[in-house]
């Protein structure tokens, strides 16, 4: 079969060359149109100045150029997306030989960007995510969203927690259990640990989920999310687990620690429900519970413009970062916290 559309050169247009590889790789349109749309405004951007340079000849002080020139135009978030899919062409073209190195690199590591960013997600405003919470009336599943919501946790590391990592200053019907050490004196905090592994025994009981945080982590718990858990504690089911999770399930498993394929199981039931979540939907139409790691990292990224804090509390920070957070934790995490954090009931 032949066709009257001729293939973009490599060499002449290098970005059409990799819009139409993106696209044999089963990439939807509406990605190709994204990253049309990035790459098109940085080819522009070269071709605007004093000088017509070519894509393949920027380096990495051009592109760290364009990426400064964004700002003051689009939100914080923005400028790291286009930053990244200018990142993924670079690394393509580099990585099938038609450019010799990838500039953006560079780029990446000064921006210290470690957030998963895509021109092309679903962008929920905060109304209407409040609207979706208020949505949500059973007890356990409210606390699960709000808890995703509220600490950027993922659903592996929320099955995980057990009711010694939940030190609530006013407990409510709580179970008589002690908070762990790392809790002492440290009220309305949630404890994430590193150490939790798929199929390995923590606090004498095997997990079926694993922790993907750099090092462990202490979460501030706000009024709402307070308000949220003492509501579910006052129902959740007793439990055979010597561990006492904090979230059980309240139907077949009665009683059993969740599962990641429950808790995404609750969300896209809900988000079905709003129109937020369709069959071969993909990540960027869908909303999951990464979704809400993506939403808590995002919005409380650009309420704070202090990236330190909010890799800390994703569990995404190095050694000598958190150790100066943790050492100063009731003036600096806990306060940017609890001033910034959005409200959602």
């Amino acid at each position: 079969m032949s066709t009257d559309t001729a293939t973009p050169d490599a060499e002449s247009d290098p970005v059409g060359y990799f819009l139409d590889d993106i696209t044999y790789h089963g990439k939807s349109d509406r990605t190709r149109a994204s990253y049309e749309r990035v790459l098109r405004d940085f080819e522009s951007y070269l071709t605007d100045g004093h000088q017509s340079l070519p894509v393949r000849e920027a380096s990495h002080r051009d592109c760290m150029a364009y990426v400064h020139s964004l700002r003051g135009h689009v939100e914080e978030s923005t400028v790291a997306t286009y930053a990244s899919y200018l990142h993924r062409f670079f690394a393509y073209m580099t990585q099938v030989g038609v450019f010799e190195s990838n500039p953006m690199t560079l780029v990446m590591e000064e921006m210290d960007e470690s957030i998963n960013t895509d021109p092309t997600r679903r962008e929920i405003d905060l109304q209407s995510m409040r609207a979706f919470v208020d949505s949500i009336s059973h007890p356990l599943e409210r606390a699960i969203v709000v808890t995703l919501l509220k600490t950027g946790i993922r659903a592996g590391e929320l099955c995980n927690l057990d009711i010694r990592d939940l030190n609530l200053e006013t407990p409510g019907p709580r179970p008589d259990i002690p908070v762990r050490a790392g809790l002492d004196g440290r009220p309305d905090s949630l404890f994430v640990a590193a150490a939790p592994a798929r199929g390995e025994a923590s606090n004498g009981e095997e997990r079926t989920a694993s922790n993907k945080r750099k090092r462990e982590t202490t979460i501030p718990v706000d009024a709402e999310l307070a308000s949220v858990l003492r509501r579910w504690l006052a129902i959740r089911p007793d439990t055979q687990s010597p561990a006492e999770p904090l979230f059980v399930s309240t139907s077949d498993s009665w009683g059993e620690r969740l599962t990641p394929n429950m808790v995404h199981h609750i969300v896209e039931s809900h988000a079905r429900e709003f129109g937020w979540y369709t069959d071969g939907g993909g990540a960027e139409e869908n909303v999951t519970p990464h979704y809400f790691r993506h939403f808590f990292t995002t919005h409380l990224r650009d309420r704070t413009g202090d990236r330190g804090v909010v890799k800390y509390l994703r569990g995404d920070v190095a050694q000598d970062v958190i150790d100066t957070y943790t050492h100063e934790w009731g003036t600096r995490v806990r306060d940017v916290y609890e001033a910034e954090i959005y409200s959602l009931l």
